[in-house]
């Protein structure tokens, strides 16, 4: 397949609207890009240039939101999960050099899936993760991060149970997204992917649906209840399982 990216003006429109999409869901959120972007996108975009593309603009997205709104973020949290993000990363790199995940993309889907319902179920329990809790998190965040682009479900589901402001949940989840996207594209921009134009100039005409997406999305959370708002990330949750345990079938 040629990697070059060309579109038509109706490939632009469709990519530009789910993008759109995608960022407001971010910016309820924090993160979820992926999910939703990620199917239409490979109709239209080569798959390899997909990842770079998304990690540069979940890059500039969480940049922008936390300029904006870094002062709700939760420190302390930050403090526990960035340093095990790292390490999980590492671990999860040398996972990927060394075997065959597949069977970890099941494991995990599976765990989310079952977690999501239950927590939809309305049986779940009223008590909170102890900050011991960050541990795991942390680095199975890390690890699924640098094996399949995506951790930010698995912060998701620490983060809303042990913060209850739902604006500081999410500005916590999107600093957090915007550290291990850093990552990403410093790496890709060392391999060289940003060295293809097409792929910039492509990234540049989508940032004003991005920065729309992100400002209605932030309106959107700010009419939201807390119970309103952990329903939505549950059903992301689940929707980002169960894209992993097809995406080990497919």
């Amino acid at each position: 397949m040629n990697d070059t990216i060309a579109l038509g003006l109706s490939g632009y429109a469709v990519i530009f609207f789910t993008l759109l999409c995608a960022y407001i869901i971010f910016g309820i959120a924090g993160f979820g890009t992926a999910l939703v972007a990620s199917p239409i996108l490979a109709l239209y975009v080569p798959v390899a240039k997909i990842v770079p593309l998304l990690a540069l603009m979940d890059m500039c997205a969480a940049f922008v939101n936390v300029s904006r709104e870094g002062r709700k973020a939760n420190w302390q949290e930050l403090k526990r999960l960035v340093p095990l993000m790292i390490i999980g990363s590492l671990i999860g790199a040398a996972i990927l050099l060394k075997a065959h995940p597949n069977i970890l993309l099941l494991a995990l889907g599976v765990f989310v899936v079952g977690y999501s319902l239950y927590s939809l179920s309305g049986l779940k329990p009223n008590r909170e993760f102890t900050a011991a809790a960050a541990v795991p998190f942390g680095s199975i965040g890390g690890i699924f991060s640098a094996l399949f682009g995506s951790g930010g479900f698995i912060y998701a589901i620490y983060l809303s149970s042990r913060l209850h402001d739902k604006d500081s949940m999410r500005i916590t989840q999107t600093t957090l997204i915007g550290l291990s996207t850093l990552t990403r594209v410093i790496l890709f921009a060392l391999a060289g992917v940003y060295l293809d134009t097409s792929l910039l100039w492509l990234a540049l005409i989508l940032a004003p649906g991005m920065l729309m997406g992100i400002t209605l999305g932030r309106r959107i959370t700010l009419s939201m209840s807390r119970d309103q708002f952990l329903k939505l990330i549950n059903v992301l949750v689940l929707a980002s399982g169960t894209m992993l345990i097809v995406r080990y079938f497919s």
